[in-house]
């Protein structure tokens, strides 16, 4: 007895209507999102970012001006 249900290309079962599998769909989404961080993460590099776990501003820092 020959499966004539479609397969993706990773082998997997398709649901009714699908080209690709849950699995591989979410391949391509998180290839997707790393792809456009990549991008907005080159657009920032030149900016100067405040350094992490700093706080803003001097009030903050504890700084008295007196």
């Amino acid at each position: 007895m020959i499966n004539d249900t479609p397969a993706c290309e990773c082998g997997a079962v398709l649901e009714e209507g699908r080209f690709a599998c849950r699995k591989c769909r979410a391949r391509e989404r998180w290839t997707r999102r790393q792809t456009a961080r990549r991008r907005t993460a080159n657009r920032r590099r030149g900016q100067v970012r405040r350094p992490a776990n700093r706080p803003y501003g001097t009030a903050e820092a504890g700084v008295i001006w007196t």
